[in-house]
């Protein structure tokens, strides 16, 4: 089943400083926040927001769009792949920073593994 071809669907905006997201299309020159006007950081699809008040996950989520991931894991047409990992406590966040430094693999390919430890 095709899930994003369809219709155009909309994507999460993040801003981790004030911790609000909003769904929009896709536009031109990017999106701003409407609490402090800085640019707002591409989510994706799959992206589910932690609460405002929940500062722990979102210095995971800032770790997370700080590597440059998007929390999307299906194709544009959406048949293809089950949305990826991505961690969501900073355990997990530490595990993943520290098997990167010890294997000398990229903190972004660590990231979207579901347990650190295992080679690719």
């Amino acid at each position: 089943m095709c899930y994003y071809a369809e219709k155009p669907y909309k994507l999460h905006y993040v801003c981790v400083p004030c911790r609000v997201a909003f769904k929009q299309h896709p536009g031109p020159g990017g999106h701003r926040c409407t609490r402090c006007a800085e640019p707002m950081l591409c989510a994706g699809h799959d992206f589910a927001a932690p609460r405002r008040r929940d500062t722990k996950a979102w210095t995971v989520v800032a770790a997370v769009l700080d590597a440059g991931l998007r929390y999307a894991g299906r194709e544009s047409c959406g048949c293809g792949k089950e949305p990826k990992f991505r961690p969501r406590t900073r355990a997990q966040l530490r595990a993943r920073r520290i098997a990167a430094a010890r294997t000398g693999t990229p903190l972004a390919e660590m990231l979207g593994r579901e347990d650190p430890q295992t080679p690719v």
